[in-house]
């Protein structure tokens, strides 16, 4: 069975299982809890179907686990994975759609699109498989330009988790916090440092697809997932 077939099973599993969990709980914000895990999971499906040969894709994994650990330590330190820990903005959806409105909204947007995106955005990785050829320099510089956004957005998450921190220290000691917002360090330059960095580390993802001459339909995870960010 190829990766390809194997890795959409993965997905029309996973896309059962959150859609199951999500209505045992009540509790829609299942694709968020597993979202640095399966794309993951793609790549070494994608590694180990072409038998760890192409040292490429086994870089693709690696750095993709980089990436997965980072998000994952975030996500959890912040109670993503406690119970009530759903995102706010579903329950606000929730309460301004009627209950079979709010389903399909769940199933079609939240399930099954989202899970889509998960999936797309690794598919470079596919298509770097299917195209053997050796380490070139264009794959060291990408791996270090990867790297580069990964240590970016792990700077720019610690600043602001340090932020919020002294803002709610202060809060709860009925002080008033220094500001609302926190505009130093690499939010001095960004609004959004760990955004910018998290969508392009995936846009670094498909070059190692273009520098590979594989096909260049699979920039369209990317472009989904940068939209997906936008709107958001």
């Amino acid at each position: 069975m190829s990766g390809l077939v194997i890795s959409l099973w993965v997905l029309a599993g996973i896309c059962f299982v959150t859609w199951l969990l999500s209505v045992i709980t009540k509790d829609t914000s299942w694709v968020d809890r597993i979202w640095s895990v399966i794309p993951v999971v793609y790549l070494w499906v994608f590694a180990a179907s072409v038998g760890f040969t192409d040292a490429r894709v086994n870089v693709l994994a690696v750095i993709v686990t980089l990436w997965g650990a980072r998000l994952t330590f975030n996500f959890a330190r912040k109670g993503g994975y406690q119970p009530g820990g759903e995102d706010y903005r579903w329950e606000v959806l929730r309460q301004g759609m009627s209950p079979t409105a709010y389903q399909l909204f769940n199933i079609f947007f939240i399930v099954i699109y989202q899970n889509i995106i998960l999936w797309m955005i690794t598919l470079p990785a596919w298509a770097v498989a299917q195209t053997p050829g050796a380490f070139t320099t264009w794959d060291l510089l990408l791996t270090v330009l990867f790297l580069g956004l990964l240590t970016m957005e792990t700077v720019a998450d610690q600043q602001q988790w340090n932020f919020y921190k002294r803002k709610h220290a202060a809060i709860a000691a009925g002080n008033t916090p220094e500001s609302n917002f926190l505009t130093k360090g690499l939010f001095s330059v960004s609004r959004h440092p760990n955004f910018f960095a998290e969508q392009s580390q995936w846009w670094v993802v498909f070059l190692f697809a273009v520098a590979a001459g594989a096909q260049l339909w699979t920039v369209i995870g990317a472009a989904l997932l940068s939209i997906l960010f936008i709107g958001s």
